[in-house]
């Protein structure tokens, strides 16, 4: 199945996108397990002037699955927005729910995969048909200079998405390259699994919003 042009024009997929029905079956188990969820295709959340994009991998089960905003829910979600916090990229205080109030300044928050996938791992069908969104989420923001990628998948995206290859730009944390008219800045993803083990400080993903900020000032 490939996405229709119809589809994949606008820069938000569908709340019940058709486009790939391992998620699509997943998103129905989660629905009927926990009706009260949002179990749809998540928007992106933030500036729609903003000068910074944010793109994570996928919303996680219990996470963005369930609230409705991207990395909300979840332990991912504590540090990247206590980090945008800091680095004048949001303001308000992160509560891990949809009415918390926090508000992105100059930045949006996007996934490259609108839904939440089994284990957290999209498959390369997957990711292929949700690109599109990507393709125009990111052709929609007039003022975008500058793409943080969390994570390889992210950042491969990404590159895909702007209509480069997947090795045109260099992987790995704190990686920063030209793509097309953007700066781009990689991180290794801010999972629990990665801030838990020390693989990604606190100061290390900061230090990538930072030079965010620096780009742009």
């Amino acid at each position: 199945m490939s996405a229709s042009p119809s589809v994949a024009a606008a820069p938000e997929a569908p709340r019940d996108c058709p486009l790939c029905p391992r998620l699509v079956l997943y998103r129905q188990a989660n629905a009927q397990a926990n009706p009260d969820w949002f179990n749809g295709a998540v928007p992106s959340f933030g500036d729609p002037q903003a000068r910074l994009l944010v793109v994570g991998l996928a919303p996680g089960r219990t996470g963005a699955n369930r609230t409705g905003r991207p990395f909300t829910g979840d332990g991912a979600g504590v540090i990247l927005y206590e980090t945008l916090v800091k680095t004048g990229f949001a303001a308000g205080r992160y509560e891990a729910r949809p009415d918390d109030g926090i508000r992105l300044v100059d930045c949006m928050i996007t996934n490259a995969v609108r839904c939440a996938p089994p284990g957290n791992k999209p498959e390369s069908s997957e990711e292929r048909h949700c690109r599109p969104f990507l393709a125009a989420r990111i052709a929609a923001l007039p003022r975008l200079k500058v793409i943080v990628t969390l994570g390889d998948v992210s950042r491969r995206n990404v590159l895909k998405a702007l209509g480069l290859k997947a090795s045109a730009g260099i992987p790995g944390h704190g990686t920063e390259f030209a793509a097309g008219p953007y700066a781009v800045l990689n991180s290794y993803h801010c999972s629990r699994l990665n801030t838990n083990t020390g693989r990604l400080t606190p100061q290390m993903f900061e230090a990538v919003f930072n030079r965010a900020r620096a780009l742009l000032d």
